[in-house]
């Protein structure tokens, strides 16, 4: 397993998630993010609103996930 947290990932908080594969990271984190929009988080939803603007950009979020697998595949295991 991989630890990263949300702020890794473009969230806004500390909170660990622990996955095998950057997809499954991902998936954690967005399923967060979708958590605390629910929940009206001021922070997270300024940080998904800076993931939207990025997303407008497609070469600019392409290289955002590039530099995020690279930073996942960096990670050691943790034991």
């Amino acid at each position: 397993m991989k630890t990263m947290t949300c702020k890794q990932l473009g969230g806004s908080c500390d909170i660990e998630f622990h996955a095998e594969t950057f997809e499954e990271m991902a998936a954690l984190s967005k399923n967060h993010g979708m958590e605390m929009l629910k929940k009206g988080d001021s922070q997270h939803i300024e940080a998904m609103n800076r993931m939207q603007a990025l997303m407008q950009k497609p070469n600019a979020m392409n290289a955002w996930f590039e530099a995020k697998r690279k930073e996942f595949k960096m990670i050691l295991y943790n034991i």
